[in-house]
């Protein structure tokens, strides 16, 4: 196995539930099924404050920004609430400032408006929720839009489509770091059809 990573997920109001607890059930349960070696997975939001997500799902971020520990591989989660998020500075200064020392940084649906907004899905291909790219060409006019796929990697940077896409990344990247055999053995345990 190789070094513990720490899977830090950005939660904000109005975020897409399954945006983020998808990809934080597929990390958490490989780490559960491996001993809790992989990985070590927690929310992030700009403050300790409870966030409320779509439809009013109340929870709690295990870190804010002044607190998070070091993050290996980010999480953006989508949402309507990005639409707001991509005018705050503070959390966007946040995710730039992460980005540049992750490993890898991964956006689920509309989340790729952060990304977009900080410039770095210029000249990239990139994929989101089918009905945020018209205002991802937009944001990125020089972005290469991929509506067939259910994610894109460009370098350290994953992009995924729409909500329920975000778990097959998961799988995806729990594949790539930890092999097919691993990530088979939790989409088994979570009863998912994960079609590599």
């Amino acid at each position: 196995m190789n070094k513990k990573r720490n899977i830090g997920i950005l939660i904000f109001d109005d975020a897409e539930v399954l945006d983020f607890a998808g990809p934080f059930e597929v990390f958490s349960v490989t780490s559960e099924l491996n001993n809790f070696e992989p990985f070590d997975v927690f929310t992030v939001g700009e403050n300790l404050e409870p966030i409320s997500a779509v439809n009013g799902l109340s929870v709690n971020p295990k870190y804010g920004f002044n607190n998070a520990p070091h993050i290996d591989i980010l999480i953006i989660a989508g949402g309507t609430g990005t639409r707001k998020v991509i005018e705050n500075t503070t959390v966007l200064n946040w995710v730039d400032k992460v980005h540049q020392k992750t490993e890898f940084t991964l956006s689920i649906c509309s989340g790729s408006r952060l990304l977009g907004k900080l410039g770095i899905l210029d000249h990239q291909p990139y994929c989101t929720h089918h009905l945020v790219y018209e205002d991802l060409k937009k944001l990125v006019p020089t972005g290469q839009p991929q509506p067939e796929k259910r994610y894109v990697n460009a370098g350290k940077t994953y992009t995924s489509g729409g909500i329920s896409a975000g778990i097959d990344l998961s799988f995806h990247l729990v594949q790539r770091l930890l092999g097919e055999e691993i990530a088979k053995q939790t989409a088994d345990y979570m009863e998912y059809n994960w079609i590599n």
